[in-house]
């Protein structure tokens, strides 16, 4: 008689803990999702060690040079939209840019988990960088620290503007309510028997 499951290959020890981790990571992961301060927190705290470091190493400054660059790649993926409305426009489609257009809610091309995610994990990264010497280039970090505030600037100049002129807004505060119009009487705020 044969033995049904047995075809496949024997699982390495070092594979089967890999693969059990992944689950246990991923499992976490999952679980923290609903949990938007508590994340961002974490994150923060992960962002203070890394400044702690820098700052007690005195050093390492072209590795923050490129965290800046790549949490500035990522912010600008987190206020894009996931459709850009100006090569909608280009292709035919209309995005809604009058009062009787339809309503179409703001996706992002980059989503707050994602985001979220790939910060903290460039900020692991980047502290665990900080233990090899090999990654210390001795750098003049005033010029790093203003060449990247000029890339900020004008990054976020160009993101605004786009934003103004397809009338879009990244950022929700809360659940968006229809208030409708309003007659006289309903804003006089008392009771009529």
């Amino acid at each position: 008689m044969e033995e049904v499951g047995s075809d496949g290959p024997p699982v390495s020890p070092l594979a089967k803990w890999r693969n059990d981790f992944s689950r246990a990571f991923q499992y976490y992961l999952d679980r923290s999702a609903p949990h938007i301060v508590n994340r961002w927190l974490g994150t923060l705290a992960a962002a203070a060690i890394y400044i702690l470091r820098v700052y007690y190493v005195q050093g390492f400054y072209v590795i923050s040079y490129g965290l800046a660059i790549y949490i500035l790649n990522l912010l600008i993926g987190f206020m894009s939209p996931k459709v850009d409305p100006g090569l909608e426009a280009l292709d035919g489609a209309s995005s809604p840019t009058k009062d009787s257009d339809e309503f179409r809610p703001f996706i992002r091309r980059l989503p707050e988990f994602k985001f979220w995610y790939a910060i903290t994990k460039a900020f692991c990264v980047a502290f665990m960088m900080t233990f090899f010497s090999v990654f210390d280039v001795p750098v003049f970090w005033p010029i790093l620290f203003f060449y990247w505030v000029f890339l900020f600037f004008l990054t976020m100049k160009r993101q605004i503007t786009h934003m103004i002129k397809y009338r879009y807004v990244p950022f929700n505060f809360g659940k968006q309510r229809y208030a409708g119009k309003r007659s006289p009487e309903s804003t006089s705020g008392s009771f009529k028997d």
